[in-house]
C-alpha cells in the first residue's frame, strides 16, 4: 500500500476540507452546508459529491468539463455520494445538505478511493462541528468508512495501484468498506485475465486490511478514540 496522510483544515472557506494524499495522488476535499434538501428528501438530511480533475492533474491536459460532465464523472460522484452517505445517520441532519467537492491535484490512480477517504475525514470533522455548534442536537456520524484500490499483475496480489500498476494489471478493482469490513462498494474488472475465486478473496483480504489501517489513520488524526 502507498503512503497515506491527510492535512485537515486545507481551505479555509469550507465548513470542513481535507487534502487527501495516497502516493502520488492528491485530492483536495471541500465539504459545503446547504441549508435545504433536494426534493426527493422527505425526512432527515442529503448528502452528495461532485468530482472532477484539474486541468495540470493528468499527463496530458484535462479538459474541463463546463457544459456536460462524462460518464466516467458521473459514475465517479454516484460512487462518492453513496458511500459517505454510509457514514451518516441522514435522519439526524434534518433540512441539511452535505455537499461535497472532489478536486483531484494530481493524479497517479486511486483519484476515486482518495477522494472517498478524504471525504469520511471531512465528513467526520463536519459531523462533529455541527454538533458543537448546537445547529444538530447529536453528532450525526454513525461508521467510519474506507476504500482502496487493488488489483492482480503477473498473477500476484497488489493493493493501493497507481497509474504504472493500472494500466498492465490483470485485474482491477475498488472497495470500500465499514469500519467492521462490511463491503458497502465493491467494483472490478477483468481486464486481462478472468479472475478465480480464490485470487478474488486473496484481494478482499487484503483490501479489508488496509482500509482497517486507513481509518484508523483518519480516526488519529481528526482525534477519535472510537
Amino acid at each position: 500500500m502507498r503512503e497515506h496522510s491527510f492535512i485537515t483544515d486545507y481551505l479555509k472557506n469550507p465548513y470542513s476540507s481535507v487534502l487527501s494524499v495516497s502516493g502520488n495522488t492528491k485530492v483536495i476535499t471541500a465539504l459545503s452546508l446547504d441549508m435545504k434538501v433536494p426534493p426527493h428528501v422527505k425526512s432527515g438530511g442529503w448528502l452528495t459529491a461532485e468530482y472532477s480533475l484539474l486541468p495540470g492533474s493528468t499527463n496530458v491536459r484535462s479538459a474541463r468539463e463546463r457544459s456536460k460532465i462524462s460518464g466516467r464523472t458521473a459514475e465517479i460522484q454516484r460512487l462518492i455520494g453513496r458511500s459517505l452517505r454510509m457514514a451518516v445517520d441522514l435522519e439526524k441532519i434534518p433540512g441539511i445538505t452535505m455537499l461535497i467537492d472532489c478536486d483531484v491535484l494530481e493524479a497517479d490512480g486511486g483519484t476515486r478511493t482518495a477522494s472517498v477517504n478524504g471525504g469520511m475525514l471531512a465528513v467526520a470533522i463536519a459531523c462533529r462541528k455541527l454538533a458543537d455548534e448546537g445547529i444538530v442536537p447529536e453528532n450525526p456520524l454513525k461508521n467510519w468508512i474506507g476504500a482502496i484500490s487493488g488489483g492482480v499483475i503477473d498473477g500476484k496480489v497488489v493493493m493501493d495501484l497507481d497509474y504504472e500498476k493500472d494500466s498492465r494489471a490483470d485485474t482491477d478493482f475498488n472497495f470500500v468498506f465499514s469500519e467492521n469490513g462490511n463491503i458497502i462498494e465493491l467494483q472490478g474488472t477483468a481486464e486481462r485475465v478472468p479472475l478465480d475465486e480464490g485470487r478474488f478473496f486473496e484481494l478482499l483480504k487484503e483490501a479489508r486490511i488496509c482500509v482497517k489501517d486507513i481509518i484508523a489513520e483518519m480516526k488519529s488524526i481528526a482525534g477519535f478514540t472510537k
